[in-house]
């Protein structure tokens, strides 16, 4: 299937993406893909291609471009525990410096580069993530509830914070579907219950689920996180909303 390493404009400079459409020529609707805090590698290409041959167009971008191409970090081919501590000291730098204001602006950019290209059909996006992509998705619905139609998020970090901004609070403004498909360790007890009052009280159609036997990062073929059978329930949950927001709704 056609796929391209492309340059979205955005406020403060260049980012670079992947994106994958499917191979019949069409114009197909969008899905705006947000990587995990590990970066835009492979597994995530691999990703997008599947979205594609299900009927999306997707793009993937290198949040971490204010610090270069990617891969801005030099990571393993496969990464293990014991690789981990090595990993994360050179990327949870740049996480925090991926303030909810930089995410705002490039939101912006993402959504209005994704939705101009030619194989991007016309109507609404679906904005998903995964680990710190699962956040950034939520607060691209919240911010343009006239255009996400779908969020899901899958091992998600930090939903459910003491800030002011924290995502679950902004769920009143999405109109979106929502999907959250958490590891058994991603969230405690008593935040998974107050993201699911928030998403009560803001009438949001949605679904929350413990992925069972999982750890955080469970979707990830290149981590020792990794579970083949909870990816496929990844798919099986994701793709069904996708069908039900962009290609039927």
């Amino acid at each position: 299937m056609p796929t391209k390493t492309l340059q979205i404009p955005t406020a403060d400079g260049r980012a670079d993406a992947f994106a994958a459409f499917p191979d019949h020529g069409e114009r197909h609707p969008g899905v705006l893909l947000y990587m995990d805090a590990i970066g835009l590698r492979p597994v995530l290409e691999q990703m997008a291609r599947e979205l594609a041959g299900h009927g999306y167009s997707v793009l993937v971008p290198n949040l971490f471009y204010r610090h270069g191409p990617a891969p801005v970090a030099e990571l393993p081919e496969y990464i293990g525990e014991d690789d981990r501590p090595a990993v994360f000291a050179q990327l949870m730098p740049l996480v925090e410096e991926h303030t909810t204001d930089r995410a705002l602006r490039d939101a912006d950019a993402y959504l209005k580069f994704l939705t101009a290209q030619p194989e991007v059909s016309a109507g609404p996006v679906a904005a998903i993530g995964y680990c710190m992509g699962a956040v950034l998705a939520t607060r691209t619905a919240a911010a343009h509830p006239d255009q996400v139609a779908a969020v899901a998020g899958f091992h998600p970090g930090f939903l459910v914070t003491d800030a002011p901004d924290s995502p679950h609070r902004l769920v009143h403004s999405l109109s979106a579907e929502v999907h959250f498909g958490f590891a058994e360790n991603d969230l405690p007890p008593e935040a998974m219950k107050e993201l699911n009052q928030a998403l009560d009280a803001a009438g949001v159609d949605y679904t929350t689920e413990i992925y069972p036997g999982t750890v955080h990062g469970f979707t990830m073929s290149d981590t020792s996180a990794f579970n083949p059978s909870a990816l496929q329930h990844h798919w099986d949950r994701l793709l069904p909303l996708l069908d039900r927001t962009l290609t039927k709704g």
